[in-house]
């Protein structure tokens, strides 16, 4: 390890700055927590392919003042020493860098980027970890930047509401006192895994969901859970808004993770409400589970949505295909415009929630279909009153669509797909393979859902 003086010239996609110094030629260093323009002291480790940040020399005039404490070693916030305004910029410019030509060969328009109107306090699930190191020294927080399989002990979160924080710091009050171990994956032992707490800001509804080892030999006696709920209820006195479940992981050796969920106290669901900006406003309200997706922005989600329903253009008489549907939030909200939508989910409790949603807000014009979305497609084609889609939806994980769905949603054919993503490298990648398929790429939309952090929805509207 050695000591060096870099100057920070880019930011890398998951928000950590890019340095380079005249003693290190062509090579180039990543440093979290700094800014494009720092002069940097930094300590040089991974073969000087990264750096611990040491000292700022000269601060970059785009640097503010953290607010968090925690904010020089988590790895969440990245961008929390940045100007907002030019967080916005950095990640439009990770769009257009994902993108590359394809935004001038396909002559797209790209709208500027939709900033976030609450850049503080707008997550409404956040996961945190237990660890355990060989002194026995207790841990629950997050990762440490740079250093993922280390979590430091987290005190206070701007991302989230306050009652958050105050969970974590009773939980972890409590963990210390006692006997209970945190799970370690390299030797199978030990029990606490994580802790989840999931807000439905409308309803001000609260989740708290402990996740921890399947093996029997560590499981929580029935006092130690009565233990645990006793001090989240002494934490959140709001009882009836309040849900508490134990979430069992099993994870077995070349066999698939299985997971059981036990509810502890209160309901089995949050209520959230989302209101989109039509020219009718129009609200709907969505029963969330423990392992139901959810946008975790639930005031941006609003205008994401809205968005995408806009740029979809949908008339009454089209039917809507919505892939990887979750608990059926866009879907549903498209389905008064609509003369039908097709939702397709592979997680049953999302399509248990899916149904319970339309059901509430009295949607009638929506089917479900629980499965892979290439195995489901495929199957929907053989029915022989099986009518294609005019606009499909798609909204997938991190890693994008496969080649198999991509070849079922092209076999489709509708006049318009609906891409929403939370990673442009894996969009833009798709998105090639849209354009062979016979689609331009019409239109783009950056929304903001993760002030402060590296993250970024783009929404893409494809048109046949």
């Amino acid at each position: 390890m050695k000591e060096k003086i870099l100057t920070i010239e880019s930011i890398s996609p998951k928000g950590h700055g890019i340095g380079v110094s005249d003693e290190i030629p062509n090579k180039k260093v990543e440093i979290a927590h700094t800014v494009i323009g720092d002069k940097a002291k930094v300590l040089l480790t991974s073969r000087n392919r990264k750096g611990r940040l040491l000292e700022v020399v000269t601060p970059s005039e785009d640097r503010v003042d953290t607010r968090c404490t925690h904010a020089s070693i988590c790895g969440g916030c990245t961008l929390q020493q940045v100007k907002y305004e030019k967080q916005l910029e950095i990640k439009e410019l990770f769009i257009q860098k994902a993108f590359g030509s394809q935004l001038l060969e396909q002559s797209t328009e790209l709208y500027p980027i939709l900033p976030c109107e609450f850049p503080w306090q707008y997550r409404n699930k956040m996961e945190f970890s237990f660890r355990q190191n060989k002194a026995e020294t207790k841990y629950l927080g997050l990762m440490i930047a740079q250093a993922n399989s280390f979590v430091f002990n987290l005190t206070t979160c701007h991302l989230a509401k306050p009652w958050v924080s105050s969970v974590v710091n009773a939980v972890r009050d409590y963990w210390e006192k006692s006997t209970i171990e945190a799970y370690d994956p390299p030797n199978n032992s030990g029990t606490l895994r994580t802790l989840t707490l999931r807000h439905a800001v409308a309803t001000d509804e609260k989740m708290v969901i402990l996740t921890v080892s399947g093996s029997p030999e560590y499981a929580l006696t029935k006092t130690q859970l009565k233990e645990f709920v006793d001090v989240i209820k002494d934490t959140l006195t709001d009882h009836d808004k309040l849900s508490i479940f134990l979430r069992v992981q099993q994870a077995q050796k070349g066999k698939p993770t299985q997971f059981y969920e036990m509810n502890l106290f209160g309901k089995d669901h949050i209520q959230e409400k989302l209101t989109l900006h039509f020219e009718k406003p129009l609200t709907l309200s969505f029963l969330v589970s423990p392992t139901s997706f959810f946008q975790p922005n639930s005031k941006q989600a609003e205008h994401l949505y809205t968005l995408a329903i806009k740029m979809a253009g949908i008339d009454k008489e089209d039917t809507i295909f919505d892939l990887y549907a979750g608990t059926g939030t866009l879907g549903i909200a498209a389905a008064p415009y609509a003369k039908k939508v097709v939702s397709i989910e592979l997680n049953r409790y999302a399509v248990y929630d899916a149904k319970q949603n339309a059901e509430i807000n009295n949607i009638d014009n929506v089917d479900f279909h629980q499965g892979d979305v290439k195995e489901v497609l495929a199957q929907l084609k053989q029915d022989k009153e099986f009518k294609a889609p005019d606009v499909v939806i798609v909204d997938p994980p991190r890693a994008g669509l496969d080649e198999g769905a991509i070849t079922e949603l092209l076999s489709l054919n509708p006049k318009k797909i609906v891409y929403i993503s939370c990673n442009p490298i894996s969009q833009a990648r798709d998105s090639e393979s849209l354009i062979k398929g016979g689609y331009s790429l019409s239109k783009m939309q950056p929304v903001d859902q993760f002030p402060h952090t590296a993250h970024i929805e783009n929404i893409a509207l494809f048109v046949r």
